[in-house]
């Protein structure tokens, strides 16, 4: 039985399985959710037993909302010492560097960029939906194109920050920029098995060469091209070892052409 209200939690096999479970309110986050993700992303992170993490959402309607209105969520007075949301639910700001895969199916709207901005790999079913409503409803968009930006094309990121809810990004134009790297056909039960799949060839690989490799790549973001050759290259004489004789790979399976 999972220990959380507002997701189901599962890990099996070296894969945690996170599902967003407000069908109700289209998987929209409030402050309970807020909460019950930083304990399962710091959960995530120290848990060796956790090698990927997939994310995913039920109900056929949405992914997410993103912020529930109506709940709302906790802000501090000050705003110079107020939380972002990213705070609590970016996998990324709360130091996970095993892999993460978003699973999107419907809906993903506004905050729910939170999650797929700091995913690994993202796929979706024919049906998902991609948007940002801020505009609409008369608020600044910031963080979610912000973050986006370094995933897309520029002009794609402000398209979906600026045009609100006059326009949604299909699932075909989303593989076709990059936003996800696969379309699964049919609907969200192919799309969990697709996930679970791709998990389980992560999950079986030598973790701290997984994980090393996240944090290398997204690390190597916010540098300077120099750096980004420089830096990174200490990541793997941390973690490969000194010789192929000390390296024990993962089980072979047979590669996909993609």
């Amino acid at each position: 039985m999972s220990p959380y209200e507002t997701v189901l939690f599962d890990v099996s096999d070296h894969v945690a399985t996170i599902t967003l479970n407000r069908p109700e309110v289209l998987n929209a986050f409030d402050q309970r959710m807020l909460d019950e993700f930083a304990a399962i992303w710091k959960r995530c992170r120290v848990d060796d037993d956790v090698h990927v993490v997939v994310l995913r959402a039920a109900g056929g309607r949405a992914f997410s909302a993103g912020v529930d209105r109506k709940a709302g969520r906790e802000r501090h007075p000050n705003p110079w010492s107020a939380d972002d949301p990213g705070f609590f639910l970016g996998a990324k700001q709360n130091r996970v560097w095993k892999p993460l895969l978003c699973a999107v199916n419907g809906m993903c709207a506004g905050g729910a960029f939170y999650w797929v901005n700091e995913a690994d790999v993202v796929i979706c079913s024919p049906d998902a939906t991609f948007f940002d409503p801020h505009t609409t409803y008369g608020m600044l968009s910031a963080l979610e194109p912000a973050a986006l930006a370094r995933r897309v094309p520029f002009g794609e990121a402000m398209r979906i920050a600026l045009f609100g809810l006059d326009e949604r990004m299909g699932a075909e134009r989303a593989y076709s920029i990059g936003l996800v790297s696969e379309v699964v056909p049919g609907g969200v039960e192919e799309l969990w098995t697709r996930a679970h799949t791709l998990a389980l060839r992560l999950a079986t690989k030598p973790p701290l060469a997984v994980q090393g490799t996240v944090k290398a790549v997204w690390d190597s973001l916010s540098m300077s091209p120099h750096a980004a050759r420089e830096i990174p290259l200490i990541y793997p004489q941390l973690t490969n070892p000194t010789s192929q004789t000390d390296f024990t790979p993962g089980p072979r399976i047979e590669p996909e052409i993609r």
